[in-house]
């Protein structure tokens, strides 16, 4: 899900000017980007910090203009809350916006007709004075808004790239290209081939890269929960010792009479082994079923909703992996916790 979520709006490779914020387009050769083994597609992008304003409400914002293609990149189709993912209609250019940070201006996609919000971005080269404004202003009409991760919900606007150029007075500049690699090959392999023609004057990331610790955060969560989890199973384990100890004090008379009829020691240990796996094991075949019911519950009845997502529903997977993971480490710590009272206990008898 993670990686679903931040993939899908950072292409597979980014490229960025090593050396500063844009670099103009005779620097690179997009021909030769185009033409390396494994490259989809490519476009221009111009990102840049703005401010909106929608009636009474001010915000800050990234804009990111982008080339069309752009949107097939990011499968925006798939991630559209309210409207339709067009950056122009009729001539006339259209922006889509973060659903939150729509939220945020108090603004909303109507069914019929366009909202609106005005971009204000900084003047390029200008010596301030008292009086003069120092912003650029552009009114856009909104598509619709979309949904993505929560960073890109509460902070981005795409629009058209002409739209950015022309509000930041870029003429020829651009900050980033993105690139979408073909799925029969390996990103890695992709962006060794671009630095080696790119050289050090760019920086090429893949998104794993520009989102690395968003994604080791991910991988490290599992590794925590389990454990979370065998702590809790450590728990757990006590209440099936105290349970056999109780049952061999409430048994006690009846043993006696076993051990009158010939019964010795070995015997008596496998009775209350035997009798604690079959403790521990019904509750690992419930536990696993009830589990596996509410796992595949969520997956089609996306029953809960995360927070601030307009919707989503929370992920869940199911892998055989990890339940039979799960299955081990409590096989493991029953048959220990069966196993030990049981040798204890039968030393009681003199």
């Amino acid at each position: 899900m993670v990686e679903k979520l931040y993939s899908d709006f950072d292409p597979d490779i980014t490229i960025r000017n090593a050396k500063g914020k844009t670099f103009f387009d005779n620097q690179i050769d997009l021909q030769t980007i185009q033409k390396t083994s494994g490259v989809q597609t490519i476009s221009k992008g111009i990102e840049e910090v703005v401010v909106l304003k929608h009636q009474n409400k001010w915000v800050n914002a990234k804009l990111i203009g982008v080339e069309e293609n752009f949107l097939q990149i990011t499968k925006m189709s798939d991630h559209m809350v309210d409207g339709f993912p067009f950056l122009e209609e009729e001539g006339e250019d259209l922006a889509l916006v973060g659903a939150t940070l729509l939220d945020k201006l108090e603004g909303f996609i109507p069914s019929a007709g366009y909202e609106s919000l005005i971009i204000y971005s900084p003047k390029r080269d200008i010596k301030m004075k008292l009086g003069r404004n120092p912003f650029d202003m552009q009114v856009i009409k909104l598509s619709g808004r979309m949904n993505f991760n929560r960073e890109v919900n509460a902070e981005s606007i795409v629009v058209p790239i002409a739209v950015a150029q022309s509000l930041l007075d870029y003429e020829d500049e651009t900050t980033v290209v993105f690139v979408d690699v073909n799925n029969d090959f390996e990103v890695d392999d992709v962006q060794v081939a671009l630095k080696e023609k790119l050289g050090d004057n760019f920086v090429v990331k893949t998104n794993y890269e520009k989102n690395e610790l968003i994604y080791k955060t991910s991988q490290s969560e599992k590794v925590i929960v389990i454990i979370i989890l065998l702590f809790i199973f450590v728990i757990a384990a006590f209440t099936l010792v105290g349970a056999l100890t109780m049952l061999y004090i409430e048994k006690k008379d009846n043993l006696e009479t076993l051990y009158a009829l010939g019964a010795d020691k070995n015997f008596v240990f496998r009775i209350f082994f035997i009798e604690g796996l079959l403790i521990s094991f019904k509750g690992i075949i419930f536990g696993l079923v009830i589990g596996y019911a509410v796992c595949f519950a969520q997956i089609y009845g996306n029953f809960l909703t995360m927070p601030n997502s307009a919707g989503e529903p929370f992920p869940m997977g199911v892998t055989l992996g990890d339940g039979l993971m799960i299955f081990g480490m409590v096989s493991v710590l029953s048959i220990l916790a069966s196993y030990l009272p049981a040798k204890f206990l039968r030393r009681d008898k003199k």
